[in-house]
């Protein structure tokens, strides 16, 4: 079951032939991205979002550190058994699209207020409590300094992060924000690695983004991922001569901390030809997988869409998420679970399905 084998992708199952097509709208525009959004074209949302787009924000990088503004999120839970969707936000039964049952989209995830340019560059933020509101960012930040907070912002990057916090340092936050990055334009041979990745030995919060383009997304053994829309993964042949391995969230073990990954739409449209991993990958890179809860996500995409942990993997809770089928019937290529440690001490497994109502039983690890 190695991440790193590469066959022809599967065809895209039937069910997608049934889903319709309403409404879709993209995200404030990136730079990098089609301006079609295909992985939009997955969603119908039911409603607009719930962050209202207000006046225009302060672009004072400088600010009371506080708590910024965040919108609530969905608090119910899909099932696992068949029968007509419910209401946004709790799903039942069969699900034909994320946006339709509730999860995040474009048009749920991103800036709220309008934006002013900043061609920054690479940017190493060294000011304790930063607040960076409303700025449209030509470049990356790399944080050495605790406190600091990202809100309604959108990063264009050509570098290996968008946001990448230092070991030594907490409290990052980054939410309603929109984060991409130019294809070809990375140091990696062209490439980009992380949208967000957390260096340090503290959680990180990311909520309300939407996400594209980056290798993996977001990068960060302990943090609380919830409320985004992660989509439009670009692979790309990296320096060692070979495809990069693309996931929507990855974390290498070895953690301490919580690792919470809920209620977000996570999409890895990378073909198994061109470096697919997963859509959430918890790899025993570094150390032990420990104390990760994937709660009511809906999850589509990679080689196996959620890599479990494998051999001493604990702590790890999935429970109430929705595999979609929209690249591959079995919501991954060769499968839907892959290095599932079903005897592992707190390790819970429940109310996991497909987004046709099936319910999932993961594979044991090997």
């Amino acid at each position: 079951m190695s991440r790193r084998i590469s066959r022809s992708p599967l065809a895209w199952p039937l069910l997608a032939a049934l889903l319709a097509l309403v409404g879709v709208a993209c995200s404030a525009s990136h730079q990098s991205a089609s301006p079609h959004c295909p992985d939009a074209k997955q969603s119908c949302p039911a409603s607009a979002s719930s962050a209202a787009r207000g006046a225009g924000p302060s672009t004072t990088a400088r600010e009371a550190p506080g708590s910024p503004t965040a919108s609530p999120s969905p608090t119910g839970q899909p099932t696992a058994t068949a029968g007509p969707s419910g209401a946004p936000g709790k799903p039942a039964g069969a699900c034909a699209s994320p946006g339709a049952c509730g999860f995040p989209d474009a048009r749920t995830t991103g800036p709220r207020t309008p934006l002013k340019p900043h061609k920054t560059g690479y940017l190493a933020v060294r000011t304790n409590g930063l607040v960076i509101r409303g700025w449209d960012i030509t470049g990356s930040l790399d944080v050495y300094a605790n406190d600091v907070t990202v809100i309604d912002t959108r990063i264009t990057s050509d570098s290996w992060w968008g946001i990448n916090l230092r070991p030594g340092y907490h409290g990052l936050r980054v939410l309603h924000s929109t984060i991409t990055a130019v294809p070809g334009k990375g140091p990696d041979n062209g490439g980009v690695d992380y949208a967000v990745s957390n260096m340090g030995g503290s959680s990180v919060e990311v909520g309300w983004c939407d996400v594209s383009v980056f290798g993996d997304a977001l990068s960060m053994g302990q943090g609380d991922l919830h409320d985004n829309y992660v989509h439009d993964i670009v692979p790309f042949i990296n320096q060692g001569g070979e495809w990069q391995h693309t996931d929507a969230v990855i974390s290498g073990g070895g953690n301490t901390g919580q690792l919470i990954i809920r209620h977000n739409t996570l999409l890895n449209p990378t073909s198994l030809k061109q470096g697919a991993s997963g859509s959430i990958g918890l790899f025993a890179d570094t150390g032990v997988v420990r104390n990760v809860t994937v709660d009511h996500n809906w999850i589509a995409g990679g080689a196996y869409a959620l890599y479990g942990g494998d051999k001493g993997a604990n702590g790890i809770k999935v429970t109430d998420n929705v595999f979609s089928t929209q690249y591959h019937p079995a919501s991954g290529g060769y499968g839907t679970v892959a290095h599932w440690n079903a005897g592992g001490t707190g390790n819970v497994w429940r109310n996991n399905r497909m987004s046709d109502g099936r319910p999932i039983q993961p594979e044991p690890s090997s």
